[in-house]
């Protein structure tokens, strides 16, 4: 009589990576990297102001798989922060795959924390965490996408589990908090559900002139394809915007960018 077959164990990837940028003799320096599995981050030169790059090199995710990105900025750093490319959480055969992004940022410092959209496939689990810790007079610009499939593949997705948390933080009280939770039930048609929307995306600025963007960029949200809505509280501007295509929620995001980065280009691995 046979041996029952012992179950498959099928392979995990972990990655974490993490960069510490500081100040020394006026310039910005590189004072702490790590990186280890399949999370790698490269610091290309793109001018005064630098940029780290962060990429998965396992292709993308699926149930069991873990992922971490740190930054660190020392007092009065600025910088940029993005992904190589877009994000895809594939298929789970069990399990959530996990992200975290931890990000701080030192007193008068700021961070545009930008990464490219993520795409989740059909039955793809994903926890992710992101929070932003702010110094005295600190800022942040924090933006989040999520496509659910890729239209032009023909590709739909009728079954999916995403947990998202995004909060910014300044002396450990929370300042902005968006929770998300989409499950199969959510991407119904109905007024209770999705309603044909295909992509969605989150924005946040935090900074003192922040309320001062609003009307101009109620002025931009005119993308056709995109419904979008822009709000303000002393020190933080925010913006929603969801599309029933991934490329004109792009679109808008890189206009609505333009204006709150007074003009500054994209990340250079943005493909627009």
């Amino acid at each position: 009589m046979n041996a029952a077959a012992e179950p498959i164990v099928m392979q995990r990837s972990r990655g974490e990576a993490r960069v510490a940028l500081g100040q020394a003799a006026g310039r910005i320096t590189l004072c702490g990297l790590r990186q280890s599995g399949s999370a790698k981050v490269i610091l290309p030169h793109v001018g005064a102001c630098p940029e780290a790059v962060f990429l998965n090199t396992s292709g993308g995710l699926t149930g069991g798989d873990a992922l971490s990105y740190t930054v660190d900025l020392d007092p009065g750093v600025v910088a940029v922060a993005t992904t190589q490319t877009a994000e895809r959480a594939y298929r789970s055969s069990g399990g959530m795959a996990r992200v975290r992004v931890d990000l701080s940022v030192g007193a008068g410092g700021f961070l545009d924390w930008l990464p490219q959209e993520t795409i989740l496939f059909n039955g793809a689990a994903l926890d992710r965490r992101t929070v932003v810790q702010l110094g005295a007079g600190a800022g942040c610009l924090v933006l989040e996408m999520v496509v659910l499939g890729r239209q032009a593949m023909g590709e739909t997705v009728a079954q999916v589990a995403l947990r998202d948390w995004r909060q910014i933080s300044r002396a450990d009280r929370p300042i902005w908090v968006e929770p998300l939770v989409l499950s199969d039930r959510a991407l119904q048609t109905g007024v209770a559900g999705m309603g044909g929307i295909r992509a969605f995306a989150s924005l946040c600025l935090v900074a003192p002139d922040a309320p001062d963007l609003l009307a101009p960029l109620r002025r931009l949200l005119d993308e056709p394809g995109v419904t979008a809505g822009a709000s303000a509280l002393p020190g933080r501007l925010m913006l929603r915007a969801h599309a029933a295509d991934g490329w004109p929620l792009r679109r808008q995001i890189a206009r609505c960018l333009g204006l709150l980065r007074e003009g500054r280009p994209l990340p250079g691995v943005w493909q627009m």
